[in-house]
Protein backbone atom coordinates (compact mmCIF):
# COMPACT_ATOMS: atom_id res chain seq x y z
CA UNK A 1 0.00 0.00 0.00
CA UNK A 2 0.93 3.39 -0.93
CA UNK A 3 1.21 5.04 2.33
CA UNK A 4 0.24 9.08 2.26
CA UNK A 5 0.32 11.60 5.39
CA UNK A 6 -2.42 14.57 5.04
CA UNK A 7 -1.49 17.14 7.16
CA UNK A 8 -4.14 20.22 6.65
CA UNK A 9 -6.35 22.05 9.24
CA UNK A 10 -8.55 22.61 6.82
CA UNK A 11 -10.64 19.32 7.38
CA UNK A 12 -13.24 19.95 4.40
CA UNK A 13 -10.09 20.49 2.30
CA UNK A 14 -8.35 17.63 4.12
CA UNK A 15 -11.40 15.45 3.11
CA UNK A 16 -11.55 16.34 -0.19
CA UNK A 17 -7.89 15.50 -0.84
CA UNK A 18 -9.11 12.10 0.40
CA UNK A 19 -11.62 11.80 -1.85
CA UNK A 20 -9.98 13.50 -5.25
CA UNK A 21 -6.69 10.95 -4.24
CA UNK A 22 -8.56 8.15 -3.19
CA UNK A 23 -7.48 4.38 -4.72
CA UNK A 24 -7.09 1.50 -4.01
CA UNK A 25 -3.68 1.16 -3.38
CA UNK A 26 -3.18 4.42 -0.87
CA UNK A 27 -3.79 4.35 2.29
CA UNK A 28 -3.95 7.87 3.82
CA UNK A 29 -3.58 9.07 7.48
CA UNK A 30 -4.82 12.48 8.44
CA UNK A 31 -3.75 15.15 11.03
CA UNK A 32 -4.47 18.66 11.70
CA UNK A 33 -1.54 19.64 13.87
CA UNK A 34 2.43 19.33 13.89
CA UNK A 35 2.00 17.53 16.85
CA UNK A 36 -0.30 14.90 15.18
CA UNK A 37 2.19 14.99 12.30
CA UNK A 38 4.96 14.12 14.61
CA UNK A 39 3.08 11.20 16.33
CA UNK A 40 2.58 10.03 12.68
CA UNK A 41 6.17 10.11 11.26
CA UNK A 42 6.85 8.25 14.81
CA UNK A 43 4.46 5.38 14.16
CA UNK A 44 4.74 4.74 10.41
CA UNK A 45 7.20 5.62 7.03
CA UNK A 46 4.79 7.12 4.09
CA UNK A 47 5.59 7.36 0.37
CA UNK A 48 4.27 10.94 1.07
CA UNK A 49 3.37 14.10 2.64
CA UNK A 50 0.84 16.90 1.93
CA UNK A 51 1.94 19.62 4.11
CA UNK A 52 -0.46 22.99 4.88
CA UNK A 53 2.46 25.71 5.91
CA UNK A 54 0.00 27.75 8.29
CA UNK A 55 -0.87 24.72 11.11
CA UNK A 56 -2.35 25.70 14.66
CA UNK A 57 0.79 24.82 16.53
CA UNK A 58 3.34 25.95 14.31
CA UNK A 59 4.97 26.15 10.51
CA UNK A 60 5.03 24.05 7.91
CA UNK A 61 8.55 24.81 6.70
CA UNK A 62 9.56 24.32 10.27
CA UNK A 63 8.39 20.21 10.31
CA UNK A 64 9.56 19.93 6.86
CA UNK A 65 13.33 20.70 8.05
CA UNK A 66 13.27 18.47 10.91
CA UNK A 67 11.90 15.56 8.21
CA UNK A 68 14.65 16.35 5.87
CA UNK A 69 17.15 15.66 9.16
CA UNK A 70 16.25 11.77 8.42
CA UNK A 71 14.21 11.42 5.89
CA UNK A 72 13.93 11.58 1.79
CA UNK A 73 10.14 11.36 1.77
CA UNK A 74 8.21 13.50 -1.39
CA UNK A 75 6.65 16.35 0.18
CA UNK A 76 4.21 18.74 -1.18
CA UNK A 77 3.55 21.96 0.56
CA UNK A 78 -0.27 23.18 0.33
CA UNK A 79 -0.72 26.86 1.05
CA UNK A 80 -2.14 30.43 1.21
CA UNK A 81 1.14 32.26 0.53
CA UNK A 82 1.52 32.63 -2.73
CA UNK A 83 4.83 34.41 -2.26
CA UNK A 84 7.42 33.84 -4.37
CA UNK A 85 9.79 34.06 -1.28
CA UNK A 86 7.55 31.46 0.33
CA UNK A 87 7.97 29.28 -2.56
CA UNK A 88 11.50 29.24 -2.66
CA UNK A 89 11.75 28.78 0.98
CA UNK A 90 9.58 25.87 0.76
CA UNK A 91 11.82 24.28 -2.18
CA UNK A 92 14.77 25.34 -0.29
CA UNK A 93 13.78 23.61 2.77
CA UNK A 94 13.46 20.06 1.13
CA UNK A 95 10.04 20.31 -0.72
CA UNK A 96 9.04 18.49 -3.86
CA UNK A 97 6.26 20.79 -5.09
CA UNK A 98 4.42 24.11 -3.73
CA UNK A 99 0.92 23.99 -4.61
CA UNK A 100 -0.94 27.65 -3.77
CA UNK A 101 -4.67 27.51 -2.51
CA UNK A 102 -6.98 27.66 -4.12
CA UNK A 103 -5.48 24.63 -6.27
CA UNK A 104 -7.52 22.47 -8.46
CA UNK A 105 -8.09 18.96 -7.22
CA UNK A 106 -7.27 17.40 -10.48
CA UNK A 107 -3.99 18.91 -10.69
CA UNK A 108 -2.98 18.26 -7.38
CA UNK A 109 -3.78 14.51 -8.22
CA UNK A 110 -1.35 14.64 -11.36
CA UNK A 111 1.19 16.47 -9.59
CA UNK A 112 0.95 13.00 -6.43
CA UNK A 113 1.35 10.67 -8.95
CA UNK A 114 4.20 12.14 -11.11
CA UNK A 115 5.79 12.15 -7.33
CA UNK A 116 4.94 8.92 -6.70
CA UNK A 117 6.29 7.42 -10.23
CA UNK A 118 9.31 9.05 -9.66
CA UNK A 119 9.84 7.92 -5.92
CA UNK A 120 9.30 4.38 -6.42
CA UNK A 121 12.58 4.74 -9.66
CA UNK A 122 14.00 6.41 -6.53
CA UNK A 123 13.75 3.44 -4.37
CA UNK A 124 14.95 0.68 -6.24
CA UNK A 125 18.51 2.31 -5.07
CA UNK A 126 17.45 3.81 -1.82
CA UNK A 127 16.91 0.29 0.21
CA UNK A 128 19.62 -2.65 -0.84
CA UNK A 129 20.45 -5.94 0.88
CA UNK A 130 23.71 -7.47 0.00
CA UNK A 131 24.46 -10.37 1.91
CA UNK A 132 24.57 -9.47 5.27
CA UNK A 133 23.91 -6.04 4.92
CA UNK A 134 21.12 -4.08 4.40
CA UNK A 135 21.13 -0.46 3.22
CA UNK A 136 18.02 1.81 3.63
CA UNK A 137 20.01 5.62 2.57
CA UNK A 138 16.10 7.16 2.54
CA UNK A 139 15.93 6.88 6.36
CA UNK A 140 19.83 6.41 6.49
CA UNK A 141 19.80 3.17 8.51
CA UNK A 142 22.22 0.87 7.52
CA UNK A 143 23.21 -2.50 9.55
CA UNK A 144 25.42 -5.77 9.02
CA UNK A 145 24.77 -8.77 10.53
CA UNK A 146 22.09 -6.77 11.91
CA UNK A 147 23.82 -4.62 13.86
CA UNK A 148 23.74 -0.81 13.31
CA UNK A 149 26.07 0.99 11.66
CA UNK A 150 26.93 4.67 11.92
CA UNK A 151 27.47 6.98 8.83
CA UNK A 152 28.63 10.36 8.15
CA UNK A 153 26.72 12.16 5.41
CA UNK A 154 29.75 11.72 3.06
CA UNK A 155 30.34 7.92 4.02
CA UNK A 156 26.49 7.73 2.70
CA UNK A 157 26.96 9.34 -0.35
CA UNK A 158 30.00 7.20 -1.17
CA UNK A 159 28.61 3.88 0.18
CA UNK A 160 25.91 4.68 -2.33
CA UNK A 161 27.51 5.44 -5.11
CA UNK A 162 29.77 2.37 -4.47
CA UNK A 163 26.78 -0.30 -4.06
CA UNK A 164 24.48 1.35 -6.68
CA UNK A 165 27.07 0.50 -9.42
CA UNK A 166 28.26 -2.58 -7.27
CA UNK A 167 30.46 -4.84 -9.58
CA UNK A 168 31.70 -2.22 -11.68
CA UNK A 169 35.12 0.06 -11.02
CA UNK A 170 34.61 3.64 -10.20
CA UNK A 171 37.38 6.11 -10.71
CA UNK A 172 38.89 7.81 -8.40
CA UNK A 173 37.70 11.18 -10.21
CA UNK A 174 34.09 10.15 -11.03
CA UNK A 175 33.55 9.11 -6.59
CA UNK A 176 34.73 12.13 -6.24
CA UNK A 177 32.64 14.45 -8.87
CA UNK A 178 29.39 12.64 -7.28
CA UNK A 179 30.15 12.62 -3.52
CA UNK A 180 31.81 16.32 -2.99
CA UNK A 181 29.12 17.60 -5.68
CA UNK A 182 29.71 21.26 -4.69
CA UNK A 183 33.23 21.18 -4.24
CA UNK A 184 34.87 18.77 -6.43
CA UNK A 185 37.10 21.08 -7.67
CA UNK A 186 38.45 21.77 -4.39
CA UNK A 187 38.54 18.43 -3.03
CA UNK A 188 42.22 16.82 -2.07
CA UNK A 189 42.05 13.31 -3.77
CA UNK A 190 42.89 11.93 -0.07
CA UNK A 191 39.71 12.86 1.28
CA UNK A 192 38.47 10.12 -0.83
CA UNK A 193 41.33 7.85 0.24
CA UNK A 194 40.33 8.88 3.89
CA UNK A 195 36.36 8.27 3.54
CA UNK A 196 37.15 5.11 1.45
CA UNK A 197 39.41 4.22 4.97
CA UNK A 198 36.40 4.77 7.27
CA UNK A 199 33.81 2.95 5.57
CA UNK A 200 36.21 -0.55 5.56
CA UNK A 201 37.06 0.30 9.24
CA UNK A 202 32.54 0.19 9.64
CA UNK A 203 31.77 -2.59 6.98
CA UNK A 204 35.14 -4.79 6.44
CA UNK A 205 35.36 -8.07 8.86
CA UNK A 206 39.35 -7.35 8.02
CA UNK A 207 40.04 -3.68 6.52
CA UNK A 208 43.38 -4.49 5.89
CA UNK A 209 42.40 -7.46 3.61
CA UNK A 210 38.78 -5.73 2.30
CA UNK A 211 36.26 -8.30 0.92
CA UNK A 212 34.29 -5.44 0.19
CA UNK A 213 35.26 -2.20 -0.98
CA UNK A 214 38.65 -3.20 -3.43
CA UNK A 215 41.44 -0.85 -4.41
CA UNK A 216 41.82 -1.06 -8.61
CA UNK A 217 45.34 0.26 -8.25
CA UNK A 218 46.04 3.35 -10.56
CA UNK A 219 42.46 3.49 -11.33
CA UNK A 220 39.72 3.76 -8.49
CA UNK A 221 37.79 1.37 -6.34
CA UNK A 222 34.86 -1.63 -6.57
CA UNK A 223 32.04 -3.02 -4.47
CA UNK A 224 32.81 -6.63 -5.21
CA UNK A 225 29.85 -8.69 -6.12
CA UNK A 226 29.41 -11.92 -4.07
CA UNK A 227 28.56 -14.48 -6.45
CA UNK A 228 25.52 -15.90 -4.03
CA UNK A 229 23.53 -12.43 -4.34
Amino acid sequence: MTKILIVEDDISLNNGIVLSLKQENYEFRQCFTVREAENHLSEAAFDLILLDVNLPDGSGFDLCKKIRQHSSVPIVFLTANDMEIDEVTGLELGGDDYVTKPFSLMVLRARVSVLLRRGKKENKDEKINLGNFYFDFSSMRFYKNDMKIELSKTEQKLLKTLVVNRGNVMERSTLIDKVWTDDANFVDENALSVTIKRLRNKLEDNPVKPQYIQTVYGIGYIWMVDKNE
